[in-house]
């Protein structure tokens, strides 16, 4: 799964388009004398597991032949936009929380609370709050859960122990806005200059960096997940009012404005990478691996790509406890629809309803690559992380502690991102102070309401 930023970012010249065609059919449905059900995904390395999950499922149901389509992510909506606007999308496909909404709001997506054997969906048997995120604000039901997503921190055993700090200082950090806590006196330490100075060390020279404490993202949304919302969350700030489909965004909270300035004052000390300095081609897990970065922050979706670092003896700490007295992470994931342009919507439900099953979902948490949406097939997941020497309790103890934020479903996502990057871009270079989110979270108000 990508950040935000590569989804919002796009939504606007995808989503405008479906107004154009939504009302058609898709392509032909029938594979000699079966239904034949398209399936579409992003995910090239989920794409064993669901394979198996279709051969199980069409041995159950043999009326029914599911045709799985992979589009990497760089073309994922574009190329899916484009099928449903020709008519010739999926009947299902893997969706997102940030993109539903609008993909909704214009007449793309099948209501699945009267289809099939989606009418008896029980929302308990998911992950707490997973399926809360799929209603829309109409009421009605657009992707039943098939995975989700928390943070943590990643880092090289080897760095720690180089700087004399213990992975148990690290795994029990707290943070403030004021100070930074123990965990600014951890990123401070393990900064190094091209001198070899530590950030805690008289001669410590900012302007010429080795190591950075912290691992930057390319660039800073408004929703911040793998930025600066762990920080801002743990003091017991929400991006909006209420927990789902929120009235108002609250940018103008001094809680939110003091973690800005606390952030972005880390790049003026040398402890996060400046504005610009590594893009969309060094992210987080690169600047980690080429030991650019001692600390990473990092969305439980990447656990593979760290893994698979050379060099590194990864280890992966919880957030740090905040102001609220405990870890706060953005909780959200993926999801399955249907589009409303299938001929076979029954079929279509059979088979959104299977991949919503622990049958499935036990099978894609043997992967060992994601947490499904199902605690069976997060059991599943920790335990094959498990055996190949990985830790992810920092992931999975977030949802069953309830320490977790939902992402802010908005159907104006793409509106929202144009409108705050400017501000974010201004306060992370320096050219303006963070009291400027408030006149930020006036124009996103205004946006919200339309």
């Amino acid at each position: 799964m990508k950040n935000r930023t590569g989804i919002l970012s796009t939504a606007a010249a995808l989503v405008s388009t479906l107004t154009l065609a939504v009302a058609g059919c898709s392509s032909s449905t029938f594979s000699g004398s079966k239904t034949a059900i398209d399936y579409w995904m992003w995910d090239a390395n989920q794409l064993p597991g669901y394979q198996q999950c279709a051969q199980d499922f069409m041995k159950e149901n043999d009326d029914i032949d599911i045709r799985i389509t992979q589009v990497g992510w760089d073309d994922y909506w574009t190329k899916l936009t484009a099928g449903f606007v020709a008519d010739a999308g999926p009947d299902v496909f893997t969706d997102h929380v940030a993109r539903y909404p609008e993909f909704q709001e214009r007449g793309v997506l099948l209501p699945l609370d009267d289809v099939g054997p989606l009418k008896d969906l029980n929302p308990q048997e998911f992950m707490t709050g997973l399926a809360d995120m799929w209603i829309g604000q109409d009421g009605k039901r657009y992707g039943v859960p098939k995975d989700y997503d928390t943070v943590a921190i990643m880092y090289d055993k080897n760095v720690l122990r180089d700087a004399g700090i213990s992975e148990e200082e690290l795994q029990n950090a707290n943070w403030n806005p004021d100070d930074g806590g123990s965990f600014g006196k951890i990123i401070r330490h393990l900064t190094v200059d091209k001198n070899g100075k530590r950030g805690d060390e008289d001669g410590f020279d900012k302007t010429k960096i080795q190591t950075y404490g912290l691992a930057a993202d390319p660039t800073l949304d408004y929703v911040g997940q793998t930025s600066w919302s762990p920080f801002a969350l743990s003091t017991g700030w929400t991006h909006t009012d209420v927990p789902v489909w929120g009235t108002k965004f609250q940018y103008d909270d001094p809680r939110f404005q003091k973690t800005m300035q606390w952030y972005a004052g880390l790049t003026k000390e040398g402890i996060l990478p400046a504005y610009g300095e590594f893009g969309e081609a060094f992210p987080a897990d690169q600047q980690l691996g080429a030991h650019r970065a001692a600390l990473a922050i990092a969305g439980s979706w990447m656990i593979n790509g760290y893994d698979r670092l050379k060099d590194i003896d990864l280890g992966i700490a919880p957030l740090p406890s905040g102001p609220s007295g405990h870890p706060a992470t953005m909780y959200n994931g993926l999801g399955d629809s249907i589009s409303k342009q299938t001929k076979n919507p029954r079929e279509a439900a059979r088979w959104v309803a299977y991949l919503g099953s622990d049958k499935c979902q036990n099978v894609i948490g043997r992967q060992g690559i994601v947490f499904p949406a199902r605690p069976a097939g997060t059991q599943e997941a920790v335990k094959a992380f498990q055996d190949r020497g990985i830790d992810v309790t920092p992931f999975t103890d977030r949802v069953e502690r309830k320490e977790t934020s939902r992402y802010p479903l908005t159907v104006s996502g793409a509106a929202l991102f144009a409108k705050a990057r400017p501000y974010f871009d201004a306060v992370w270079i320096g050219s303006k102070d963070p009291s400027t989110f408030t006149e930020m979270n006036q124009q996103m108000n205004r946006i919200l309401k339309r």
